[in-house]
């Protein structure tokens, strides 16, 4: 996702002069030719997230469509009153690009881990909320969401990730039904996508065949596809690596309650504690139930098709 990230911000900048670059001490190498290419539009403003943030809302002020890119916790979380006051309370287009979200530097210890930034993000109002899922979801939101008026948040997951196999459009407030089904429904948001689709596929030969919906855009929910969900299923498993509270498995609870809906919830990801020591990454994802495995015994257990 990052390199995807890096290739579509120079990009961006190419189409538009107003594009400008802040980073937070971080990117090395990763943004070496949007840094060769735009000098000017390159600034690295040390490890001082409020300073980068409250630059970055006095370059918006002044025309500048700025892209702040540090570490999801660091971003979300030390500059969080820069981010309500500065930029929200001003409704500025600023992006603000979390590096890392969820677990992905789980071996760099809880001052690292960010379960918890898209649920921080959702709190400031006019905030628009992304969590892509591969590589080109990366490309294609990235300058949708320079073309919204206020501000927006895309978390940015590492390298490598595989692709998602799906031809459903990639629109910013728009979910994607990545595989139709019935009698249970698989709702994801970020790299869950990823193992969804094994499980689901997996359980293809089994004659067990659950929808696959997913949701890049948390903030705002694409609710027509929730209730089109609803309609195929009695089940929602939700998978995401974040949080409890303030994510998508939060959202659609909420939506439960206000439609009173019959649906059962079922949710797969990490829990409220903070998680000490250095695991590896996918030491994490094992024992937060975000693979393949446990999404399809999961599915197993609610199926039923009728």
């Amino acid at each position: 996702m990052r390199r995807a990230f890096a290739d579509t911000l120079v990009q961006m900048a190419r189409a538009d002069d107003r594009i400008i670059f802040l980073t937070g001490d971080l990117g090395f190498q990763v943004f070496d030719a949007f840094c060769a290419e735009f000098p000017r539009r390159y600034l690295n403003v040390g490890v001082a997230e409020a300073h980068l943030v409250d630059c970055a809302a006095g370059l918006a002020l002044e025309g500048w469509r700025p892209v702040v890119y540090s570490i999801a916790s660091f971003l979300t979380g030390r500059a969080f009153e820069q981010l309500r006051l500065s930029v929200g309370y001003h409704q500025l287009p600023v992006i603000v690009a979390g590096a890392g979200g969820g677990y992905i530097y789980a071996p760099s210890g809880v001052t690292h881990h960010a379960k918890e930034d898209v649920a921080l993000m959702s709190l400031i109002p006019g905030m628009t909320v992304t969590v892509p899922g591969d590589p080109t979801e990366v490309a294609e939101l990235l300058p949708q969401l320079a073309r919204l008026p206020g501000p927006s948040y895309i978390r940015v997951g590492r390298f490598g990730e595989p692709r998602l196999d799906s031809a459903e459009p990639i629109e910013v407030g728009r979910g994607r039904c990545v595989r139709p089904g019935r009698g249970v429904a698989v709702l994801t948001t970020g790299g869950a996508v990823i193992p969804a689709v094994k499980a689901v596929d997996s359980l293809a030969v089994e004659g067990i065949e659950p929808l696959l919906a997913h949701f890049h855009t948390v903030r705002p929910l694409d609710l027509s596809l929730v209730n089109a969900a609803a309609a195929a299923a009695s089940t929602f498993i939700i998978v995401e690596e974040h949080g409890i509270q303030g994510g998508l498995y939060n959202t659609v609870a909420a939506w439960a309650a206000e439609q009173r809906s019959p649906v059962t919830l079922k949710r797969l990801g990490p829990g409220d504690e903070l998680v000490f020591g250095n695991p590896h990454y996918d030491d994490l994802l094992r024992q937060t139930g975000l693979e393949a495995g446990a999404i399809a015994d999961t599915v197993r257990q609610f199926w039923s098709p009728d």
